[in-house]
Order: structure tokens, then C-alpha cells, then sequence
């Protein structure tokens, strides 16, 4: 009897704890600094609200607006371990996208979903930002999916941004597929993992078609996602102990995946980025790492090449994958403070 009393006992306590977690308020943690800024609030943008997290240790600092990939993957629940040395320089604005982490609001309709609608929210969300902390410009940094909407951004409104640097750029979607393809059936040979061989060779098809991707499982166990850092462990940790998110939030974040990706992943199938945006007015830079199959390097330079900017320079980081952001960070911040006094100096 005493034993089932503490069992009893234990899961009320566990219940109780994950009921807790579910509706705890959330906040990010405070910066050392007389004028350090560290907030994350909603933001009334464009008829709906937005999850913004500012963090920087002198808010005099340069602004850098980070464009979340996915679609619907927020980098909020994980992303402070990795910016911590761009904090000592630059006002870090991360912000959920509309129907997307702490933006997916049960009771919005979504059916009109679109990147456009993401690009008015971003250069909405910029001139709040550039308002508030009396910046002109900007630094506009997409990642991933992320890329899709800002480079249409930076095309859209250039006057808005000092530069745009695009880290994991999309570009013709069938060629990264087709190369995420070759390189995880190459290292599933080399592994004799016949059952994976077998899995992509009957994909090959449907993504010759642009009706299937290749498999994300796929690509990440054979290190074209991540080699340096466990993407999907950063997650799991961030909604487990991140102050950012409660469990209310990562339910958030699920259903907004499911619903941002049935939308946004045809449009970008159906209109590649090469074909809508072929010159940007601002400086130009993409940033890949050297074994990113998520999107690939070869399709990026492709894209690279075509791209009319007034600079442009196509960086690779040697040992990372899909996000050199943060499997190279120390690499990444030193790289990009040189890059931004390069800037000032023009």
C-alpha cells in the first residue's frame, strides 16, 4: 500500500508539473548592461499579433531581424545559446511568423496564408523596429525557408534594410532536392544501408516530378542538416526548459507547422525564388556551409551567380551544414562584425 501511495503520489506531481508548464508565463532572461535590452512580447502587426524577442546588450547597437525557416519552425525555444557573442554587438530582433509558434492563435483564420503576406508582416515588423529603437536601417538575415521571404523582402522595399544575407539560401527547389538526394543515397551506399537505398530510390521519381522533397530524416541522419550541433535535441530541450515557451506554446508551434507547410511548401514549389527575384538594390550575401543538403550549396551558388546585386559575396562555412549560424558560431560572429564595418565604411 505504502509503495502504490507513492506512485500515486508521483504522478499527481508529475501531472501537476506538466499543468504548470502548460500555462506559465513566459519570458527571455535579462543581459547584463546599463542599456541592455532583453523582451519578448506580442507585437500588434498587420490585423494580427506577433511574438517578438529583442535581446542585445546596448540597444544602440545595429539591429539584425532574423527570418525564421521551417516554414512555421520558430528559433525562439533555442536560439539565445547561439547568438550570445552577437549580443556584445548587434540588437537581435527574432520574431514568430504569422501562424507560427507563439503567432498561431487557434481561433485566426489561416487559409490566405502566403509569403507575400509574410514579406508585408516583415516590412511592417522593420518599421516598428526601426521606429522604436530610432534605427533608419536595418540588417535583414533569413535562414532557411526563412530566405524566401526575406530576399523578397529586400526586393520588395531595399530602402528598409542596410543589407540582406540570406544563411541556407533557397533557390531552384527540384536541383537542392535532387542534390540532397545524390548525397544521402552516396552516404547510404558507403554505410550499406540498403533499407535507406531502397526508401530513395522509389522517391526518385515523385522528386524529379517537384511532388515529394527528400526525406529530412534522411538527409540529417547522414549529416546534411547538422554535423557540429543536434538540431532536433536543441528543440526538445528549448520546449522542455526554455523560459521562451510553455507546453501551451510547443502546442502552438506543432499545429502551426502543419498548417504554415500545407500552404507555403506548393507556393514554393510552385514559384521558385529564381524566377521572382533576379536583383536586390541592396548588398547581397549568401552564406552556406559546405555540406548543407537541406538546401543545397551547388543550387545556391547556381542562383548566386544569376543574382544581380550592387556587392554580393558567396560565403562558405568549411564544417558545417545547414546552420553555420550556430555549428560555427564564434566563425560566423567574427565573419559578420567584419562584414558589417565593411559596410559602414561604403
Amino acid at each position: 500500500m505504502k509503495k502504490k501511495r507513492k506512485m500515486f503520489i508521483a504522478c499527481i506531481i508529475i501531472i501537476l508539473l506538466i499543468g504548470i508548464k502548460f500555462i506559465i508565463p513566459t519570458w527571455t532572461p535579462s543581459i547584463k548592461g546599463t542599456d541592455s535590452i532583453s523582451t519578448l512580447q506580442q507585437v500588434e502587426i498587420n490585423g494580427t499579433k506577433l511574438e517578438v524577442m529583442v535581446r542585445g546588450q546596448n540597444r544602440s547597437n545595429p539591429i539584425i531581424i532574423f527570418v525564421h525557416g521551417g516554414p512555421g519552425c520558430s528559433e525562439i525555444p533555442y536560439v539565445r545559446k547561439y547568438q550570445d557573442l552577437l549580443e556584445k554587438d548587434f540588437t537581435i530582433v527574432h520574431y514568430d511568423q504569422r501562424g507560427s509558434g507563439k503567432s498561431f492563435h487557434f481561433f485566426e483564420e489561416y487559409s490566405n496564408l502566403s509569403t507575400d503576406v509574410h514579406v508585408d508582416d516583415l516590412l511592417a515588423l522593420t518599421d516598428y523596429i526601426s521606429k522604436k529603437y530610432k534605427q533608419k536601417k536595418i540588417l535583414l538575415i533569413g535562414h532557411s525557408f526563412g530566405t524566401y521571404i526575406g530576399l523578397k523582402a529586400a526586393s520588395k522595399a531595399p530602402e528598409k534594410f542596410t543589407a540582406y544575407i540570406g544563411i541556407g539560401q533557397v533557390a531552384d527547389t527540384m536541383k537542392s532536392e535532387l542534390d540532397g538526394w545524390e548525397f544521402t543515397k552516396s552516404q547510404a551506399l558507403l554505410a550499406g544501408n540498403r533499407a535507406d537505398v531502397e526508401k530513395l530510390e522509389s522517391l526518385k521519381d515523385s522528386i524529379e516530378k517537384g511532388e515529394a522533397y527528400t526525406p529530412r530524416n534522411l538527409i540529417r541522419k547522414y549529416g546534411g542538416a547538422a554535423r557540429l550541433i543536434n538540431d532536433n535535441m536543441d528543440y526538445y530541450l528549448g520546449f522542455l526548459f526554455s523560459p521562451e515557451y510553455n507546453f501551451l506554446d510547443v502546442v502552438r508551434y506543432l499545429k502551426g507547422v502543419s498548417v504554415s507547410q500545407s500552404i507555403l511548401l506548393p507556393e514554393e514549389r510552385q514559384h521558385s525564388i529564381t524566377s521572382l527575384v533576379d536583383r536586390i538594390e541592396i548588398p547581397c550575401f549568401f552564406v552556406m556551409g559546405q555540406y548543407d543538403y537541406m538546401t543545397s550549396v551547388n543550387a545556391a551558388k547556381a542562383y548566386f551567380n544569376r543574382l544581380e546585386a550592387p556587392e554580393k559575396d558567396f560565403v562558405i562555412f568549411g564544417i558545417s551544414a545547414h546552420y553555420p549560424q550556430f555549428e560555427e558560431k564564434k566563425e560566423f560572429a567574427a565573419w559578420l562584425n567584419q562584414r558589417w564595418e565593411e559596410l559602414g565604411e561604403n
